[in-house]
């Protein structure tokens, strides 16, 4: 493709956030950087004068500077970013007392309820007085089990404002997958809500806390939201208080925040857990909040009174991320529920009558949008909105059409990818920059983001193993209870000898912007040729009659061959017709070496709770081993529809 699909006005950019940020630099540093790339490779290239940067633009507050800015950055891991420096991560977020919206939620039962910042402040102090006073104390780990409400926000602001450790998980995972979590950190307190809805229904969540702190007996508190039932009874959980008595009448003065290493343990984040016990990914105060400041400063065009939000359970990362939109100045828009409920024009109502400026779903969202043919700039007024971000997987070209043609004609479409374990983004958006089609339109400011082949060796122009060559303040401080970091070193240095290896199958494109093609460990290869799944999903899913589709690689006959998996409109059957089609879809877009050998219909595909499908675990339910942990799942019965097809036992 000749051209961007969008460009900012020269007005626009001129007013970007990251423009102004490399001029800042510039006058920092006595020199010209021409665009965005010099920006970039400066970036990377100094990049301990990029995080000091950040630090000083984003106005990050400290009771004490650091001594170094960065130790022993030759090593990674082994590379320590700020020693000295003295801070707390609510301190940062709740800098603003004023009557403006902190915090925005609407349920999709049509509640909407308002947090100034004055208020947020008060509440966040009053909780941090009572769990001060219930005992709770520096590194002591805070939980959640909560909907996405403004109490989870308190409960994490006033959690870490003490120097505990705060982690949660959305209330639709099960009893044994809480207890995969939050069985192997202890925590203290529990906070929870009597319930949540989802998609028209009322879901008790007492009685599963009841099962958990059975489980967890180091849970000396719980602490229950009143959401869906004004007295709920938990009479089962012992001396359970209620949220708003625990909180008290308190006062609203100033919160003692403590003050912590940049490396203080903030937040502890899980793997999939597909395939064993989710680890426990252990991320720092400071480096949590350079990371996400940077991104939401510069490549999210975050500004004062921005009304940020993002479609998101408190069981995945962007959750946290969302949260950290308040060191900005932001308004968090917050959602509980389902996207489709009671229609799909449901989240671009709550856009259209609150003036969201950065609005973020995920891929899979945008995917159901166009095939359920909605049109949300033909019904709503999404005037106000500048960026519409995707992530969870990759973004398709035909989505970005989709976007720009049913969405908004004048946005930042800006897909992102990183991950849980450096709470952000490898890649991601230029509010300044264009947009090209199928494509993320940037690599992280401060992040030297690169493809290896096989060797080690850069690649530009063709996929390979997504790395970051050089270390990064949001690696995270280890792996729970992995003293000797064999674990952590494991998962992303084995590879590439002191290289960050994330396991990302991607292409550096000549825009300097990045493609996703997949799971490394997921991508196919047959004959000896790697193939992303994501290049057949996009082919694939343009087609009317599929819904969705999973793809996998199946030994046989010494080889591998490819195998399509298709859900279908209600209705279709796969006949010779539709596989014909299919086929001529994959082989006239991509290569024959992309066609799948099986097609195969299905009724439903295996997702984690977060959303993501599990091609790891149906290739391993095909070839009859184990799946090690189904709690991980959110239908987990739906792998028992892939176990011993006979389409599979043939040519």
């Amino acid at each position: 493709m000749d051209q961007p699909l969008w460009t900012p006005s020269a007005e626009r950019a001129a007013a970007a956030n990251i423009t102004r940020f490399r001029q800042f630099v510039e006058f920092e540093y006595g020199i010209t950087l021409a665009d965005h790339d010099a920006l970039y490779d400066w970036s990377v290239e100094n990049i301990e004068a990029f995080w000091v940067s950040v630090w000083r633009f984003g106005k990050v507050i400290s009771s004490h500077a650091w001594d170094a800015v960065l130790v022993h950055g030759d090593r990674m891991p082994g590379a320590t970013w700020f020693p000295g420096a003295r801070l707390n991560f609510a301190e940062n977020l709740l800098r603003r007392r004023d009557d403006g919206d902190a915090l925005v939620f609407r349920s999709e039962t049509g509640v909407t309820r308002r947090l100034s910042h004055g208020e947020l402040h008060d509440r966040v102090g009053r909780l941090a007085a009572a769990l001060a006073a219930d005992g709770v104390a520096v590194g002591d780990r805070v939980v959640g089990y909560m909907p996405n409400l403004p109490e989870t926000v308190i409960a994490m602001l006033a959690a870490v404002s003490i120097g505990a450790v705060w982690s949660s998980c959305s209330p639709d995972f099960g009893v044994a997958g809480v207890m995969d979590r939050f069985g192997q950190i202890e925590p203290k307190v529990l906070f929870t809500a009597d319930g949540y809805f989802y998609n028209g229904k009322t879901v008790d969540s007492l009685q599963r806390v009841v099962d958990i702190t059975a489980q967890a007996p180091s849970i000396k508190r719980v602490v229950v939201v009143s959401y869906v039932d004004e007295r709920p009874d938990f009479s089962g959980l012992g001396d359970a208080v209620e949220f708003d008595a625990y909180l008290g009448d308190g006062s609203d003065g100033d919160i003692d925040y403590a003050q912590l290493p940049f490396d203080h343990p903030l937040f502890i984040m899980y793997s999939s857990g597909t395939t064993g016990a989710p680890k426990c990914i252990v991320h720092g105060a400071g480096g949590a909040l350079l990371k996400h400041v940077s991104e939401h400063l510069l490549h999210c065009d975050v500004k004062p009174d921005d009304k940020l939000f993002f479609f998101t359970t408190c069981g995945w990362m962007m959750w946290n991320w969302l949260v950290s939109g308040l060191a900005a100045g932001a308004t968090l828009m917050l959602y509980d529920g389902s996207p489709f409920y009671p229609d799909g024009e449901t989240l671009w109502r709550y856009a259209e009558d609150e003036a969201i400026t950065i609005f973020g779903t995920s891929a899979k969202y945008i995917a159901a949008l166009e095939k359920s043919a909605l049109r949300p700039a033909d019904n709503h007024n999404l005037s106000a909105m500048r960026c519409l971000m995707s992530t969870g997987s990759p973004l398709a070209p035909e989505g970005f059409d989709y976007v720009y043609d049913a969405v908004k004609g004048d946005v930042c479409l800006s897909s992102i990818s990183g991950g849980t374990d450096i709470l952000g983004c490898f890649a991601l958006g230029n509010p300044a920059g264009p947009v090209w089609r199928g494509e993320i339109q940037t690599r992280a400011l401060g992040l030297k983001v690169e493809a290896y082949d096989d060797d080690g060796r850069p690649l530009m122009g063709e996929a390979g193993e997504l790395v970051c060559s050089r270390p990064f303040p949001s690696m995270p401080v280890g792996f729970w209870r992995d003293d000797d970091g064999a674990k952590y070193h494991a998962a992303y240095f084995e590879r590439y000898p002191n290289v960050w290896h994330h396991g990302d199958w991607v292409e550096v494109t000549e825009h300097g912007g990045m493609v996703i093609y997949g799971r490394s460990d997921a991508t196919l290869n047959p004959g000896g040729v790697r193939i992303g799944t994501a290049e057949i999903y996009r082919q694939v899913e343009k087609i009317d009659a599929v819904l969705e589709a999973l793809c996998v690689g199946q030994q046989w006959q010494h080889d591998v061959r490819v195998v399509l998996f298709v859900v279908l409109r209600p209705g279709v059957a796969l006949d010779e017709s539709l596989k014909d089609r299919i086929r001529s879809e994959i082989r006239t877009h991509t290569t024959p070496r992309h066609v799948p050998a099986k097609i195969i219909q299905i009724a439903e595909i295996p997702r984690t709770i977060s959303g993501k499908i599990v091609e790891l675990a149906v290739r391993n339910v095909i070839h009859g081993r184990a799946v090690k942990n189904r709690d991980a799942l959110a239908n987990p019965r739906a792998l028992a529809l892939y176990e011993d097809l006979e389409e599979l036992k043939s040519e």
